[in-house]
């Protein structure tokens, strides 16, 4: 009699388990290969800079008018020491302090603003602690803003990890990812009123679909495939004019733009907004924008090592394309020309160990000029 017990016990569970992967591959499985859109690029591998090494895979970069670099180290790798970080003469130091690590849990974004500030977006272990927004002035090293969002904004599996900052310093913009809760949107915050609200939810033009991101290091799938990297809305950039923000989401065809206008008049129903979204052009499957002062964007192609650059019409061309960048991810002007990549290696870290992590070091961030220069900072 135990023996049929036993065996409906086991049955019972493997029935679970099935069920359970069957859930799992449904909700964030599946994806078809994506065409490659790069072309011949203008410039040589070559011409590429290394211009900060770390041990530890590198997040986000942003670079001041003045040519001081600032990074995050990556938070999906578990960073063991300071997150938010500057590279001075060839020496990393934690920004603004170490002390000031304390405030951080899982910064990514940084941006440097026209009023010399630098932000960082950190989104609180996605979703799971205090999600919050700072800024340091860069002239003194001291908190100039903070705000923590509550969880109307960052909910629970959200991921914040994007951020932009207008002109004025008085509005910033947010990308939330929302892997695991499939609810990616917007996120527009007034510094001078605190106070922040979600746009364009699970609007298609934030939304992943259905891709397989096929990177030289693995294919993003992990699980015997239960689970495929699908991110939402990640890149988000502001033109030179503050006319318009260009977003994409990582695994989406196209790029698209809204307003600033339109983002900021909160009289404006969902629909209403959803409404005035604009489709720019096809896309690789990206992670950072930038955009240069004639009104270019400027993208990352995270399966191909490389930079494009797309026209207000749509056109691509290929900058760069090498394979010494794993992951191209954020980027960022600097003076006299310069662009920053930031390389984050995602196949190298993400659900990695950290011998695995050690054994591929070091990251990099590169830099290369091409060709028209844009604002330090995005």
């Amino acid at each position: 009699m135990w023996r049929a017990v036993l065996v409906r016990l086991l049955s019972t569970a493997l029935l679970i388990v099935g069920l359970a992967a069957l859930v799992l591959y449904l909700r964030y499985g599946g994806g078809a290969p994506y065409p490659d859109l790069t072309s011949e690029p203008l410039f040589d591998q070559s011409t590429l800079e290394v211009a900060v090494t770390s041990p530890e895979p590198i997040g986000n970069v942003a670079v001041s008018a003045e040519g001081r670099v600032f990074y995050t180290i990556h938070p999906e790798s578990r960073p063991t020491g300071p997150k938010l970080l500057e590279w001075v003469d060839g020496v990393p130091r934690a920004y603004p302090s170490e002390a000031a690590q304390a405030q951080l849990e899982t910064p990514l974004g940084v941006v440097v603003d026209q009023q010399n500030r630098l932000w960082t977006i950190d989104h609180g272990n996605h979703g799971t602690g205090a999600a919050k927004l700072l800024a340091y002035d860069l002239g003194t090293g001291a908190l100039a803003h903070e705000h923590v969002f509550d969880g109307s904004v960052a909910q629970l599996g959200s991921f914040l990890q994007d951020l932009q900052v207008d002109s004025s310093g008085k509005h910033v913009f947010i990308a939330d990812v929302s892997f695991w809760r499939k609810n990616p949107g917007l996120v527009v915050y007034d510094v001078e009123h605190g106070q922040a609200r979600r746009v364009l939810n699970s609007h298609p033009s934030v939304s992943a679909q259905d891709w397989l991101i096929r990177n030289p290091t693995k294919d993003m799938e992990f699980f015997g495939g239960l689970v495929v990297l699908k991110p939402g809305v990640d890149g988000i950039v502001i033109d030179r004019d503050d006319k318009w923000l260009y977003y994409g989401a990582m695994a989406h065809d196209t790029l698209y733009r809204i307003a600033v206008e339109d983002l900021l008049d909160a009289s404006l129903s969902e629909g209403a907004l959803g409404a005035k979204v604009q489709a720019v052009g096809r896309k690789p499957l990206n992670d950072g924008l930038s955009t240069d002062l004639q009104g270019n964007v400027l993208i990352t192609d995270v399966e191909h090592g490389a930079v494009l650059r797309m026209t207000p019409g749509g056109e691509l061309t290929t900058l760069i394309r090498t394979d010494r960048i794993r992951w191209a991810d954020a980027l960022s002007y600097g003076p006299d020309g310069w662009l920053y990549v930031a390389d984050s290696a995602i196949p190298d870290q993400m659900l990695r160990s950290k011998a695995h992590m050690q054994a591929n070091a070091p990251y990099l961030i590169f830099r290369f000029k091409p060709g028209i220069d844009g604002v330090p900072g995005q």
